[in-house]
């Protein structure tokens, strides 16, 4: 298991299981043959050793009758087959009041669509199993539910050119990311800027950085590489980070010249 946390929920969430197969009366092979999955893998989800999928849950709920309590449990088993660094960001920017991000080399997760998230995580080597992936997205996906909360936080995004036009996934997915960054664009409490390839004074060569602002009036940042991911807490830190995030932003094109920068690369992507 990935954290002790992700680990409890999935030893809780087997011991329901357990409980509610025995009171039934069943073994695990014979819940396993009425709800189509194997012996081994109810075994294992009732060890906490595999996480249940959305189906696994309702169908169980069903056969032992469980009424609703199973099938409750599916949000839960959903946030732990996040990886803990994920969970940890999202709930940072489910608290902020203002999020800021800068990225170089790809368009920022909370800008991605499921095409070019998965075509993004796909690209990595040692690569992924199809099974990672798929949590891996939806994760990411997840965590967009940060432009619906309400109040609405103020969300500015500074994408390098450079993001725009690789065509991750291809022509087609890098469209359809192209027309997405247009529409995220019109919402009121959404800016995002372009860094031009040709601009001269550029803060943010050290690479992406995301700052968050919580509503105790503290500044935390985030930062991460190929091989880490980490939330920056120390006050001198934060300030570097939000400091130079303010200089990409007086440096980049305007949201309105950023807009239209935008979807003239769209026109030609076309």
């Amino acid at each position: 298991m990935e954290d002790e946390e992700a680990e409890a929920v999935l030893k809780m969430v087997g011991r329901q299981i357990k409980v509610w197969r025995e009171a039934a009366g069943l073994k695990q092979g014979e819940l396993g043959a009425r709800i189509k999955y194997s012996e081994e893998m109810v075994s294992s989800v009732e060890r906490g050793r595999r996480s249940p999928k959305p189906d696994f849950l309702d169908a169980a709920d069903e056969v032992l009758g469980a009424d609703g309590k199973l099938s409750a449990m599916k949000e839960d088993v959903e946030k732990a087959r996040y990886p803990k660094n994920v969970r940890d960001l999202a709930k940072l920017e489910g608290e902020a009041t203002e999020l800021g991000a800068y990225a170089a080399l790809h368009v920022h997760g909370l800008l991605q669509t499921t095409e070019y998230a998965r075509a993004l995580y796909a690209m990595r080597r040692p690569s992924y199993t199809e099974e990672e992936i798929d949590r891996l997205v939806a994760a990411r996906m997840a965590r967009k539910s940060v432009f619906e909360r309400v109040p609405r936080a103020l969300i500015t995004f500074v994408q390098e050119e450079a993001t725009l036009r690789r065509p991750i996934g291809g022509k087609v997915v890098l469209r359809q990311q192209l027309e997405h960054l247009v529409e995220m664009s019109k919402l009121r409490h959404v800016e995002i800027q372009v860094m031009p390839t040709d601009c001269e004074d550029h803060a943010g060569m050290m690479g992406s950085i995301q700052v968050l602002k919580l509503p105790n009036g503290k500044t935390l940042g985030h930062t991460e590489g190929q091989l880490y991911s980490r939330v920056v807490s120390d006050p001198r830190e934060a300030h570097l980070m939000e400091m130079r995030y303010g200089m990409i932003r007086a440096q980049a094109l305007t949201p309105r010249e950023s807009l239209a920068f935008i979807e003239k690369v769209l026109e030609l992507e076309t």
